[in-house]
């Protein structure tokens, strides 16, 4: 997908400081934004779990209150 257009407001103290962080790097401003949001929604963004996670999930909220009356009789002959 082609990147998107967007324009950002910067108060003129921030503005500077980017054009002189990009002259000191020697890349574009847009290239220091782009790289800061990048960093900052990835610092954001939920931890991701594992897939197993959920998979017991039997749609019954009650089986660990109901857990000694389920298993009762389990693991005897008979």
């Amino acid at each position: 997908m082609a990147d998107q257009k967007t324009t950002v407001y910067l108060n003129p103290a921030d503005y500077r400081r980017l054009q002189a962080l990009a002259r000191l790097e020697g890349r574009s401003t847009a290239e220091l934004i782009r790289e800061a949001v990048a960093e900052y929604a990835a610092r954001r963004a939920p931890a991701r779990l594992p897939r197993s996670v959920g998979a017991g999930r039997s749609g019954r909220g009650d089986l660990s209150e109901r857990a000694e009356d389920l298993l009762s009789g389990f693991g005897e002959a008979g």
